[in-house]
């Protein structure tokens, strides 16, 4: 199962027994005043509708995007046409990060999870097919009538610090207090072996436990055991669902 089929069945939750009353509209409003104001690619996801609205800007330009209609309106919550341009390490990363996220914000009490959000930095494909560091944030929006998570609006920005010192990172802020909250930069390389890095970019693509064994020309128990490393290794065996079937894989023969 891919990691963006679990982060799906998890943010497109439906209560049939109690509607969502928040108006698209209002929402719509935000995520066009940051294209304006701040010249972000914003992007609108709606959970309840499976559907995403992209405000595009002179940034989209800038990392060979093209958009043909304001809104650009996509029957998903995946702008792929996005997605595609990201580093594929720091995809996987995103990924993962945004169900922290989703099940941080659970943990938090509804009056207060709208002080919290996502801000990261991400490499990304320019108009050139060179990489360069995009700021990237993400904001949850959840309705008072039902308590589930209803929009989810993520913003895209160049970021103004191009150092190749620099590297990728994902924060989990407080903006009302100023605080980060859950640094977690996620650098994989320094905590996995080369070997368990290169099975968990393949898992982030969805690939089963033999397909990697195939790849790799190693065993299916091998690959087996180093989804187990992993998950003790970056400790997401609790709090990330995602990777549940990296620890039992129902289709890997």
């Amino acid at each position: 199962m891919k990691i963006v089929k679990k982060l799906s069945e998890t943010l497109l939750q439906h209560d049939e027994d109690k509607s969502c009353l928040m108006d698209v509209e209002t929402y719509k409003t935000i995520a066009e005043a940051y294209t304006k104001t701040e010249n972000s690619i914003a992007v609108l996801s709606d959970m309840q509708l499976n559907k995403s609205y992209i405000f595009s800007s002179g940034t989209a330009s800038e990392l060979g995007l093209s958009f043909t209609h304001y809104p650009t309106v996509i029957n998903s919550i995946w702008e792929e046409e996005i997605l595609k341009k990201i580093h594929p390490d720091d995809k996987l990363k995103k990924y993962v990060h945004e169900l922290r996220f989703f099940k941080f914000s659970e943990s938090v009490q509804h009056e207060k999870r709208s002080e919290f959000s996502v801000l990261s930095k991400i490499r990304m494909k320019d108009k050139n097919e060179i990489y360069k560091f995009i700021r990237h944030r993400m904001f949850y929006f959840f309705s008072s009538y039902n308590a589930k998570l209803r929009f989810a609006l993520c913003l895209y920005d160049i970021d103004l610090d191009q150092s190749k010192l620099s590297s990728s990172e994902f924060l989990i802020i407080n903006s009302v207090k100023g605080e980060i909250v859950i640094d977690d930069k996620l650098d994989y390389n320094s905590i996995l072996s080369k070997r368990e890095v290169e099975v968990l970019k393949y898992v982030g693509e969805g690939y089963t436990s033999k397909e990697i064994a195939d790849h790799l020309s190693i065993s299916i128990n091998t690959v087996h055991r180093h989804r187990q490393n992993i998950l003790e290794k970056l400790k997401v065996k609790n709090s990330v669902s995602a990777f549940n079937e990296i620890k039992k894989d129902k289709n890997s023969y």
